[in-house]
């Protein structure tokens, strides 16, 4: 069994570390054994928890601190996190550098871009305006919007679709793609909803939540089972 490493959300109000029980189950259904990792800050904890992992899964979140994308921060820009930044910074370096496979969800592939090189929109509502639903309402484990998938892509290849419905929960996004990244799908509004590095084992991220929707969409089940196969 694969183990998985699952980056905590940190609630600042409440000083807690917590994790939404979907991005657990989701990945225990597909196989895995996931375990919350604590907050890491030093080097010999990251190799502790890099040898140990099998994986790691970038999760939802707080903002990415704009300086990562050597940008001032927007009084839309949401509350950032630090010591996620730091960790979540550490954690992808070690995985790149030894080729673990990568999974990120919502924040996840705000990061992943952020920290290689891309740019975001701090708020898509205003920044980006259209008739999409981005931050759709209660319940979240239903469609939202479509995406368009490239058909050159490995999501392509794994789903054997060209256009599928998502749930979506987020006011940013990716606005310039990173130079290691190469896009799998995009809204109807043109914003990137899922990429990959080609480089890579495997480092996948998509803007929306399977971990809401795996109990009822197939897809949300195949990448979840996809990305536990390549760990």
């Amino acid at each position: 069994m694969k183990t998985v490493g699952v980056i905590p959300l940190i609630d600042h109000g409440r000083n807690s570390y917590w994790m939404l029980p979907g991005y657990l189950k989701g990945l225990q259904e597909a196989g895995a054994l996931p375990v919350m990792l604590p907050v890491i800050e030093s080097v010999g904890e990251l190799h502790a928890v890099a040898d140990m992992c099998d994986g790691f899964l970038f999760t939802g979140g707080q903002d990415v601190d704009p300086a990562l994308y050597h940008s001032e921060k927007s009084p839309l820009c949401g509350e950032c996190s630090p010591e996620r930044d730091k960790m979540e910074m550490l954690i992808l370096d070690e995985a790149l550098n030894r080729d673990k496979p990568i999974l990120g969800i919502c924040r996840g592939i705000q990061f992943i871009n952020a920290a290689l090189g891309g740019t975001l929109w701090q708020d898509i509502l205003t920044e980006l305006p259209s008739d999409v639903t981005h931050c759709q309402k209660p319940p979240y484990d239903i469609p939202s919007h479509e995406v368009d998938i490239s058909t050159a892509s490995p999501l392509y290849s794994l789903l054997k679709k060209d256009k599928i419905s998502v749930n979506s929960y987020h006011h940013q996004g990716v606005r310039e793609l990173s130079p290691q990244l190469v896009s799998m799908a995009s809204a109807p509004d043109g914003l990137i909803e899922a990429v990959y590095a080609p480089e890579q084992k495997y480092l996948w991220a998509v803007q929306w939540h399977p971990e809401f929707a795996y109990l009822k969409d197939e897809n949300s089940r195949l990448i979840f089972e996809e990305f536990v196969r390549n760990c």
